[in-house]
């Protein structure tokens, strides 16, 4: 699926099943909340935090899922081609960043 299937499929569900879009502070809440989930199993599987057994049941790639889906349903909110935006940002990093990582000591 590309990102702009994507687009379009959350849009018809959000239509179809979802009734309407929560409002964009909304969906920015929530969008704040699944990082937070992310953010959590995250610092359980490869960090130093244990597992509570409240977190077992939790999956990194529905997780990650998650994310994705609240940000693209913003994006469609607020006319956002993901897309075109994510080509553009590849170009800004291939110019501001052509070298920089290269010389980074830190990453050698």
């Amino acid at each position: 699926m590309t990102i702009e299937e994507a687009q379009q499929k959350v849009d018809e569900w959000i239509k179809t099943v979802g009734v309407r879009y929560f409002s964009e502070l909304t969906n920015m809440a929530i969008l704040t909340e699944e990082v937070g989930e992310l953010a959590r199993i995250m610092a359980r599987t490869y960090g130093d935090q244990s597992f509570k057994k409240s977190d077992l049941d939790k999956n990194l790639a529905d997780e990650m899922a998650d994310v994705l889906w609240v940000l693209i349903c913003l994006a469609n909110q607020t006319g956002v081609n993901l897309t075109e935006a994510l080509e553009k940002n590849f170009e800004k990093k291939n110019i501001r960043d052509a070298e920089r990582h290269k010389n980074n000591e830190k990453l050698k």
